[in-house]
């Protein structure tokens, strides 16, 4: 049974003030979580993660993890403008994004990001929108069927993202003529895996494109980001990957590749979400109803739109019923929520302990894409986040939507 960071006393005291359901979050967890993985890469200078503000989009876990010196790995406009607010700006954004709109360029030019390419068409659409590229750009590498991809990315030929390997050498080659003096190089291809071989070959694959694209095109290169992907053990029989073995793999590679051949030191990115706060987050509710008919269900007062992932992917999140973690008296469930999906679902067919109306369930690794995915449709409100500190107090993070909330965009006046 999963270990948690509190008991039913302390979750009982929490939710006197913060009715359920809300998310909660480790701070003790993810800050040793976030030492483990710069020691793991120790060896490189100019190391740094960019967490990917995706995952858990809070300015409150950004400015926790700045302690750290994490950048912002950043998507969108409202991603840029948080990582702005919590200090993150200049070559501490990674701009990452696809099918971008020209203010976004605008913007993430105008903060001084590193600007990511997602496309070769993207180069000339950015310089003519922002006038100019910035110094220092990088572009997203995607090696179609020479990397296989896995269930949740798909497969890298019939994925949206990236350049191919011939259109990086033009790419790279258009952004030398147009002035740009410092280059990165990137790629992301998996999600949530746990092979460490698989992250290490993928350093390995970067950093002999490295090489070939600077033979050729006469760039040197300042970085490699090899993209997040790290998955974490959502399932009891899962273990976590290694993140030392990630390291020592990822640095004999490196001094396999770039440092035998002789090429400029590289600096060693990732931009990891999932594995940062992940396993660090949890969604905590409480039963409301109790029903059997052909199966029996436990039904929830959280649903699929405060964690999608069971229904988006068939995703498996453990759920622990504090109180009763040594009971011996177990039941089959259907774990639902409130909405008109038959597919809100937290689980189906799980063994849990007997349950009754009014017990809390707290649903593990629901960290990362847990909130951050929550959607409004029946009117659901999206709920609150809180942050466990280390000495046990909690602070509210995000307040929970309410009803004003959820009609603030729309006129009644004009019915």
């Amino acid at each position: 049974m999963r270990k948690l960071p509190f008991d039913k006393a302390k979750l009982e005291s929490i939710i006197e003030k913060y009715p359920t359901p809300f998310h909660v979050y480790d701070a003790k967890g993810i800050r040793e979580n976030a030492k483990r993985l710069k020691k793991a890469f120790s060896w490189n200078k100019g190391f740094r993660e960019y967490f990917a503000v995706k995952a858990a989009p809070n300015p409150y876990l950004m400015k926790l993890l700045k302690e750290f010196d994490f950048g912002s790995d950043c998507s969108s406009m409202a991603e840029l403008v948080l990582a702005e607010k919590v200090g993150n700006v200049g070559e501490s954004i990674m701009f990452t994004s696809n099918d971008t709109p020209a203010e976004e360029f605008k913007k993430a030019k105008e903060l001084g990001a590193i600007i990511n390419f997602d496309d070769i068409t993207h180069i000339d659409f950015a310089n003519e929108a922002c006038g100019g590229l910035t110094e220092v750009v990088c572009c997203r590498y995607n090696p179609g069927p020479l990397k296989g991809g896995n269930a949740i990315i798909g497969k890298p030929e019939e994925a949206k993202y990236g350049f191919t390997r011939e259109q990086l050498f033009e790419g790279y080659a258009k952004l030398k003529a147009l002035g740009c003096k410092r280059f990165g190089l990137h790629t992301m291809v998996a999600s949530n895996e746990l092979d460490p071989e698989y992250i290490i070959d993928t350093a390995k694959l970067l950093f002999s494109l490295v090489k070939e694209i600077t033979e050729t095109v006469g760039i040197e290169f300042e970085f490699v980001n090899i993209g997040g992907g790290i998955g974490i053990p959502y399932r009891p029989d899962q273990t976590a990957m290694s993140l030392e073995r990630v390291g020592e793999g990822i640095k004999a590679g490196y001094e396999e590749i770039i440092v035998k051949n002789g090429l400029k030191p590289l600096k060693l990115y990732m931009e990891c979400g999932r594995s940062i706060t992940g396993p660090y987050g949890y969604l905590v509710s409480k039963v409301r109803h109790i029903k059997k008919t052909y199966r029996m269900y436990a039904g929830l007062d959280a649903c699929m739109s405060n964690l999608m992932r069971p229904a988006l992917y068939g995703a498996y999140h453990e759920i622990v019923v504090p109180g009763k973690e040594n009971s011996g008296d177990t039941t089959t469930y259907d774990v639902t929520g409130s909405l008109c999906e038959n597919n809100d679902k937290f689980a189906i067919g799980r063994v849990l302990p007997v349950l009754e109306r009014g017990d809390i369930v707290v649903i593990c690794d629901a960290g990362a894409h847990g909130h951050a995915m929550g959607f409004q449709y029946n009117g659901k409100l999206r709920s609150a986040e809180l942050l466990l500190e280390e000495d046990g107090s909690v602070t509210q993070i995000r307040r929970a939507e309410t009803l004003d909330d959820y009609f603030a965009t729309l006129d009644f006046k004009g019915l």
